[in-house]
């Protein structure tokens, strides 16, 4: 059975102002839609969908002839670099905005979750909130009732059920949401990036639930994420999105490896860093509020230092000095690799600081990979605490051997790719009959 139906679905928008611009092109969107009945004329102009490119048209068209269906109890992952459509799919999907054209079916009550807070009343307290989204899903106060300490119980929230969520971190707004969202029986749940707020735990939590509520429950999932191995390990088909437009339909490993291997996701060489990046559990006594790398992240060598400026904040003046590391995880979100620095000490009575680390011999192979960064304390005979980590901040990919960049690596198919070096041969002569 189909459960979501998209039939040639646009969105359009025009760049800056509100409407058409001007009372002449509302008269004659108008005049041409209302009274003649045709086409409006603003749908045959517009630009795609593409952020970096300087703009040709007032307007711009955010999705574009999006036509697929899904079946019930299926889960979808929805793929696609920043700026490609995927959070306008789910906000079309959830009636936040309606589609330009096209027509959108679905069959069963909607829960979503964009965004932090989405459906939240910042005034009304967490347990007042539980029961408003219930109403708004169509439930009776005893249904939301029955599944109250559920929802308590899987958000970790009950200390604070009874405050206003305005005074909730981003963490347990989200935990709540997320909790409401699932247990409250949608047959469609939409949930967009905002796991990557919440800590590692409760991400292994949410990404159970929803594994339940679709194989157990039979409910459909649809899914956006920038992890590829969440979206592999829970998704059943997948679907890429390119400046608003579908790219490929197929399985989550297909659409997984097609996006990865087509150039598709975006390299990021600096971030201004927020909670968005943050998984949680670390005081912030120093922390991160830019990561830049300095090396030409679509083109790294294995030769090559990496190179990073960051710019910390020192919140506890009494802390000296401390150690910064990086995590290098793969295209599957493997770790395979870890560096530290040397103990840095820091200079006396400066808040922000700049600072300049270099990691030598990484010593990767072919492929992309993502970094998450670290600054801890350095002392080894006792526990040793982060004061603050940010996750998959920078993303690079190594193609050449040497820093001059002449030598692409070998690829040997079945083992991936090999970086050679030079080496000394000694041949030498002996007698065979002996």
């Amino acid at each position: 059975m189909t459960a979501i139906e998209f039939n040639h679905v646009g969105k359009q928008y025009r760049l800056g102002l509100v409407s058409t611009g001007t009372i002449s092109h509302d008269l004659n969107r108008w005049w041409q839609t209302a009274i003649l009945r045709k086409e409006d004329p603003y749908l045959k102009i517009g630009s795609v969908n593409d952020r970096t490119a300087k703009a040709d048209s007032d307007y711009v068209w955010a999705l574009r002839d999006i036509d697929f269906k899904v079946e019930q109890g299926d889960v979808v992952g929805i793929i696609g670099k920043n700026g490609a459509g995927k959070s306008t799919l789910l906000k079309l999907l959830s009636k936040v905005t309606g589609p330009t054209v096209g027509t959108i079916r679905a069959r069963g009550r909607i829960a979503s979750l964009l965004e932090v807070g989405t459906g939240f009343h910042q005034e009304m307290t967490g347990r007042e909130n539980i029961f408003m989204n219930g109403a708004i899903l169509g439930m009776t106060k005893q249904e939301i009732q029955s599944k109250l300490d559920e929802i308590v119980d899987f958000s970790g929230c009950e200390r604070y059920l009874d405050t206003p969520v305005k005074r909730y971190s981003s963490g347990m707004m989200v935990r709540l949401g997320f909790a409401v969202a699932a247990h409250l029986d949608p047959e469609i749940l939409v949930v967009d990036e905002v796991l990557a707020v919440g800590d590692a735990e409760f991400q292994k939590k949410a990404i159970g639930k929803m594994q339940d509520v679709s194989r157990g429950e039979g409910r459909t999932v649809l899914f956006v994420s920038h992890n590829m191995a969440s979206l592999k390990s829970l998704c059943k088909s997948g679907v890429v999105l390119h400046n608003g437009s579908i790219l490929k339909l197929g399985t989550a490993d297909e659409c997984v490896d097609y996006y990865l291997s087509n150039n598709i996701s975006e390299f990021v060489n600096y971030v201004e860093t927020n909670d968005s990046y943050r998984g949680g559990g670390t005081m912030r006594e120093l922390e991160y509020i830019s990561v830049r790398m300095l090396n030409d992240v679509e083109n790294m060598s294995t030769e090559e230092s990496m190179e990073f400026e960051m710019v910390i904040k020192r919140n506890v003046m009494s802390i000296k000095q401390c150690q910064f590391g990086i995590v290098i995880r793969d295209n599957s979100d493997t770790p395979v690799g870890a560096s530290y620095s040397d103990p840095v000490q820091l200079p006396d009575g400066a808040e922000i600081m700049r600072v300049r680390v270099s990691f030598p011999h990484h010593q990767l192979t072919r492929g992309r990979y993502y970094l998450n960064f670290n600054m801890s304390n350095f002392d080894y005979s006792s526990v040793i605490r982060d004061y603050d980590v940010v996750h998959k901040v920078i993303s690079f990919e190594v193609r050449y051997v040497d820093a001059a960049h002449t030598r692409p690596f070998v690829i040997w198919p079945g083992l991936g790719g090999c970086a050679y070096r030079e080496s000394k041969v000694l041949v030498e002569a002996i007698d065979a009959n002996k």
